[in-house]
């Protein structure tokens, strides 16, 4: 016996979607509650480490885009977090003129305290670490703030 299908009945298959990707796709495994804890922080992403650091952190291009700014980052000077990624230097920093810093880069301010702008208008004050990486010609520059403003104006008044 056989049985008759019309060719709209007939499954067709479906695209998959890797197949339309022109980069591999990482499949990362979730981690068992028996994982040593070296094996979950060798395959957690760069980005989730900086994104789960309480320390307000940014990573910039050594031209001075920002790449990546953290939540605690975001909250220190009151934007989105989302827009501070491809903003550049001199809008976010008040402490240094745009032509000082093409001359020196983030390097010269390495453990000063710099005044960055908050999106509302007030200056806040900040120290800023050195670069985290530690390679001079690493593309990125990787920063953590120490928000000092509370604490100036404390001083201060």
């Amino acid at each position: 016996m056989s049985v008759v299908t019309t060719e709209s009945e007939i499954p067709r298959p479906i695209p998959s979607r890797q197949k339309a990707c022109s980069w591999p796709v990482e499949r990362r495994r979730n981690g068992g509650p028996d994982d040593p804890p070296m094996d979950i922080l060798t395959r957690m992403p760069a980005v989730v480490v900086l994104e789960r650091l309480p320390i307000p952190s940014l990573a910039m291009g050594r031209d001075g885009n920002i790449l990546f700014a953290n939540t605690a980052f975001a909250e220190m000077v009151g934007y989105q977090q989302d827009r501070l990624a491809g903003l550049t230097f001199p809008l976010v920093f008040n402490t240094v003129p745009a032509t000082v810093f093409a001359l020196t880069g983030v390097d010269a301010l390495a453990n000063l305290v710099v005044e960055l702008k908050h999106c509302e208008g007030w200056p806040v004050r900040a120290r800023m670490s050195k670069s985290a990486l530690m390679r001079r010609d690493d593309p990125v520059v990787l920063v953590t703030f120490e928000d000092l403003t509370e604490r100036l104006w404390t001083d201060e008044g």
